[in-house]
């Protein structure tokens, strides 16, 4: 399984706007863009099923932008990858049984299945709170102190 650059790029979008979001304000996609290194028609892109999604709210206007939907802590990653790449099924069989004749008596596909379980588990166990925080974790060790 390989996750596309639409659910890498959105998902580094989600933990910069949650790393640099202040209460009451937005940020531009303009500045997301530049601090990720991605294009800005791509992030726009993006961020439209997020939007969609009730992840992210858009603010238009002079102070526009975009803002977290809900706190960092009840965003998992299950369900950014779910809004950016559709269902984490490994198989199609697994989504639609139609596609396989062998489809609900193949041992392979409960293989898939099992590993699908396990890659879920570890999405939804894990928020957009939880990635900031590793990110904060990682910078602060870089820090020098001088006296």
């Amino acid at each position: 399984m390989k996750l596309s650059t639409r659910a890498s790029y959105g998902t580094r979008a989600l933990l910069d706007l949650a790393i640099h979001s202040r209460a009451n304000s937005t940020i531009t996609l303009k500045e997301i863009a530049e601090r990720q290194d991605i294009s800005l028609s791509y992030l726009e892109h993006i961020v439209t099923p997020l939007i969609a999604g009730g992840v992210v709210r858009s603010v238009r206007g002079n102070k526009g932008g975009i803002t977290l939907a809900k706190q960092a802590k009840d965003i998992t990653l299950k369900e950014i990858i779910n809004l950016l790449e559709g269902p984490t099924a490994l198989v199609e069989c697994l989504i639609n049984s139609s596609t396989c004749a062998k489809s609900g008596g193949c041992v392979t596909q409960e293989i898939w299945a099992e590993l699908g379980q396990a890659i879920d588990h570890v999405l939804e166990g894990k928020t957009l709170q939880d990635l900031v925080e590793r990110e904060n974790n990682k910078d602060g060790s870089k820090r020098m102190y001088y006296i």
